[in-house]
């Protein structure tokens, strides 16, 4: 579950990190008093969307005076901010954050992350934040430095190792080092599976000031965090996806026509990038947990079978640990009675009653296309959306 920037510099403002001063505002008027509150100026006011590129998409302004900063609001509220990471919809803005724009000295980049391979929190910074970091670092101008953060070890000379490399100077060292305990501390007691600081200001006092904050929480794990699930933002996530989770299902909308089904997320992942080497253009990911009866199943065939955009869905599942093939083959079935729709449905089956599937498949008469292995079954859906949708 992602969280909105001030939700994220609340959360860690409690572990002792420092953050600008600032007020949400949800109208231009609440931006006013905001400013006028921290007074002074100049100030950021900063359209709360849960996505990173707000800078390149100008939604964040820069203003000298409390009557600028309710105009800034005005401009933003109600508008639809599209990045990188909002998809062609984009998100609209129904909140603010005024706050104090500060001038950092220097500008750093800092976020920790779960390392799957490593098993551990990762620790990546460089010594150039800004929005322009990832540019940077896709062109070689830029490096960010990895450290494995272990849960309980102490790590002091590492982390000041580090800030070496950073150029940090020898008095911001203890500082540098104070900041990422409490990081990591913030990061294992909210079950985040990411933390991001950038920009990651130092001022004239050598302090550190977190200008920007990102932070996404583990949804396994809002059983323990209730005042986390509370923050949720449904405005901002997608509906279906949510359904989805609810029903045992990684769900997650794209913008192509054939739909994805596989049982397991390396599967399904693996399967998506074949669709996409295919030249073809996938509907959705769609991970069915182990979890998930045929009745969810079937909720997840519905939400292909619901989307005009489909031409042809494909299944991919090996069963075994996860579920047996019969599982999906009944889920299918059922969509097509409960919703009266169908699709041209390739299916590659392996494992765990492979076999019986193919049965439970003619008992509901569902007339799938079977293939021996997952590169056919890729390319023929592929060739079926192709020509459904007229496309050469």
């Amino acid at each position: 579950m992602r969280l909105h920037e001030f939700q994220s510099k609340a959360l860690l403002a409690g572990y002792g990190i420092t953050v600008p001063e600032g007020h949400v505002a949800l109208t231009a008027q609440d931006a006013r008093r905001a400013a006028d509150e921290i007074g002074g100026g100049p100030f950021a006011v900063k359209a709360q969307i849960q996505a990173g590129g707000r800078g390149r998409a100008n939604a964040v302004r820069l203003v000298a005076t409390a009557a600028e900063a309710a105009q800034a609001a005005e401009d933003l509220l109600g508008q639809r901010v599209t990045t990188e990471q909002t998809g062609p919809a984009g998100y609209a803005v129904r909140r603010v954050l005024v706050e104090t724009a500060l001038r950092p000295l220097r500008s750093l980049y800092l976020s920790l992350f779960i390392d799957a391979r490593a098993a551990q929190i990762t620790l990546l910074a460089g010594a150039d934040g800004g929005v322009e970091i990832e540019d940077k670092v896709r062109e070689g101008s830029a490096r960010l430095e990895r450290l494995s953060l272990a849960a309980s070890s102490s790590l002091q000379d590492e982390v000041a190792e580090l800030g070496g490399k950073l150029g940090l100077e020898q008095r911001q060292l203890s500082s540098f080092v104070a900041l990422v305990e409490q990081l990591r501390k913030a990061f294992t007691e909210l079950d985040a599976v990411l933390i991001e600081l950038n920009p990651l200001a130092i001022t004239e006092v050598d302090a550190f000031v977190a200008l920007d904050a990102k932070m996404t929480v583990d949804d396994n794990a809002l059983f323990r965090h209730p005042e986390l699930a509370a923050l949720r933002d449904d405005h901002e996530s997608d509906e279906i996806e949510l359904v989805a989770q609810n029903r045992q299902l990684n769900f997650v909308r794209m913008d192509g026509d054939i739909g994805l089904v596989a049982n397991g997320a390396g599967l399904g992942l693996a399967t998506l990038d074949m669709v996409r080497a295919a030249n073809g253009r996938p509907a959705n990911f769609m991970d069915i947990r182990t979890t998930a009866t045929s009745l969810d199943v079937a909720h997840g065939f519905a939400l292909l079978l619901d989307n005009p955009a489909v031409r042809a869905i494909l299944v991919n599942v090996h069963g075994g640990g996860m579920q047996p093939c019969d599982t999906i083959a009944d889920g299918l079935g059922v969509a097509m009675r409960r919703t009266g729709r169908s699709c041209p449905t390739v299916v590659r089956l392996a494992g765990n009653n492979a076999e019986y599937a193919r049965f439970r498949f003619a008992n509901f008469g569902c007339d799938v296309i079977d293939c021996p292995d997952m590169w056919s079954a890729v390319t023929r859906a592929v060739a079926i959306a192709e020509e459904r949708g007229g496309r050469s």
